[in-house]
């Protein structure tokens, strides 16, 4: 198991008590498992202690207005290269022949193309195949850490330590279309009636339940068994 991409998955979920209660295990676990430089990791370690420590209705609702108010924040990959067109269908049919091919059966009530969900079937790969797959959205994770970090979003971190775990560099044609699309308002209602038209917003912790997020303490469980066998594997 890659710790560092269950851990960046379960950062990218909405905020619970459990995850706040688990942040200072996650960190250590970050810092044992030594994937990215030591600047982008103390980087993590204060957005994770900033979801830790915050108020977590404050945390939720930060949340919410970025990653469910906002379509081009999306956390859905193939939200931002194939809109609501068939070839999105496509793409996402090929991606879940992939998780069953890899014996990654999906229990959880969530699109294939769902980030965090993404980055829990790539902690199961062995570390090449991973960084493989990683890099073929390195373009839309560097779009969307742009788009973070003009919101001064420190999830924007998370995005950008992404890119690094790649070892490659984004596509400079397709990462400047997708830059172009305009951010839009969270306070906007109209504007974000206009952008999702019929798509469904979920809010809530009620509508997470089965959103494919793995459980901070499962993580640390299973970092706490897989770290010993990776702790020599410092970044190449």
């Amino acid at each position: 198991m890659i710790a560092t991409y269950k851990i960046l998955s379960a950062a990218m979920c909405y905020p619970t008590a459990e995850f706040q209660a688990a942040t200072e295990d996650l960190i250590k676990a970050l810092e044992a498992e030594n994937l990215l430089p030591a600047s982008q990791t103390e980087a993590l370690a204060v957005l994770l202690r900033e979801i830790g420590t915050f108020d977590l209705l404050e945390s939720q609702s930060r949340y919410v207005d970025l990653f469910d108010r906002t379509r081009s924040l999306s956390l859905h990959l193939f939200e931002h290269v194939h809109g609501e067109s068939r070839d999105r269908g496509q793409a996402m049919v090929s991606l879940l022949e992939r998780y069953h091919a890899a014996g990654f059966d999906l229990s959880a009530n969530e699109l294939p193309d769902y980030i965090p969900l993404f980055l829990e079937f790539l902690s199961t790969l062995p570390p090449k195949e991973a960084r493989a797959m990683l890099a073929d959205t390195n373009h839309i994770l560097s779009a969307l850490g742009e788009r973070l970090r003009k919101r001064q979003s420190a999830y924007a971190e998370i995005m950008e330590a992404l890119v690094t775990l790649s070892h490659s560099t984004p596509d400079a044609d397709a990462l400047a279309a997708l830059i172009e699309t305009q951010v839009e308002n969270p306070n906007d209602a109209r504007a974000i009636d206009e952008a999702w038209e019929e798509s469904e917003v979920r809010f809530g912790p009620d509508d997470r339940n089965d959103s494919g997020c793995p459980r901070a303490a499962e993580i640390v469980q299973r970092i706490e068994t897989s770290l010993p066998d990776r702790t020599s594997g410092a970044r190449k």
